[in-house]
């Protein structure tokens, strides 16, 4: 009795663990499924989340170039204006900065001088202005900046003496002669800047450029005889001057322009002496804003 009891507990016992064994195995591969789905799930969130997060990041992005191409003029103007609108101890610092670097520089120190004579602070300004000359003896503006200096700290004196030196430095050359007129202009020095304009004018009679500058000096000063006198005279000099024709053409004058003409260093050789060519007058009006350049007919009995 013992016996069979002992065979069918054996028994019981091997058929359970038979079926523990079937149960573990079965467990195992729902286990080893179920971490597939996971892993596979994983994957395709991952991958889902990926693409959302590309997607997103293209939309950000069109949408960033976008807002940055429709207000790229206005920061343009906006930086443009902000470099122009440099306020004074910002500009100082950075041209001391230039000047650390590289201490002959004169434009910087003129520029500097420029601003301490602003300030009030004449003495420093003379200093900077004497530098920026002892690096470049023929800096205009710094000559006529140095002249109005003295002028303004109350010793005229002094300022005509710097301003004969400085023209007669001048009377050498033409071009000096006009970059010192242009100068002692915008320093508002008019004595000395119709000086240095006759005097580029005495040295090229024939040049385009003297011309027109002594034209648009008279022109700033309201003088429209003189300045129709030496604006005519630059364009039959130069007939390529849309500027200039389009200021004649305001003031409504009348030119006699040579049908050929050829500029050589601002000199007019004319076709018409050489060849006996005809020459033809022309009239240069502004009509609803255009400049238009039209020919003037002979009167009858005239020659064409």
């Amino acid at each position: 009795m013992l016996v069979k009891n002992t065979n069918r507990f054996n028994s019981q016992g091997q058929e359970f663990a038979k079926r523990r064994t079937r149960d573990l195995e079965m467990e195992a591969a729902m286990t080893r499924k179920v971490k597939g789905r996971r892993i596979e799930t994983g994957c395709f969130a991952f991958g889902s989340s990926s693409v959302f997060v590309f997607i997103f990041a293209l939309l950000f992005l069109y949408c960033t170039l976008s807002l940055i191409g429709c207000n790229s003029q206005p920061t343009t103007v906006a930086t443009v204006d902000q470099v122009r609108s440099i306020p004074p101890a910002a500009k100082k610092a950075d041209l001391l900065n230039q000047l650390e670097r590289k201490f002959e520089n004169p434009q910087a120190h003129f520029e500097l001088a420029q601003l301490y004579q602003a300030e009030g602070l004449l003495q420093k300004a003379e200093y900077h202005y004497n530098v920026a000359l002892g690096f470049d003896p023929a800096h205009a503006q710094a000559q006529a900046a140095m002249v109005e200096l003295f002028f303004e700290s109350g010793d005229p004196a002094r300022g005509k003496t710097y301003a004969d030196i400085y023209v007669n430095q001048a009377a050498g050359s033409a071009v000096q002669s006009l970059r010192l007129a242009m100068a002692f202009q915008e320093e508002e020095l008019d004595e000395y800047a119709v000086t240095c304009y006759q005097q580029a004018l005495n040295l090229a009679p024939n040049s385009a450029r003297v011309n027109k500058q002594i034209g648009y000096y008279y022109l700033s000063k309201n003088d429209k005889v003189r300045a129709k006198e030496y604006l005519v005279r630059s364009f039959q000099l130069d007939p390529s001057q849309p500027e200039v024709a389009g200021q004649l053409g305001r003031l409504g004058v009348e030119v006699r322009i040579p049908r050929k003409a050829e500029t050589t260093s601002g000199t007019l050789e004319k076709a018409a002496g050489q060849a006996g060519e005809e020459e033809r007058e022309w009239r240069i009006l502004a009509k609803h804003g255009l400049i238009q350049v039209e020919p003037i007919k002979p009167k009858k009995g005239e020659k064409k």
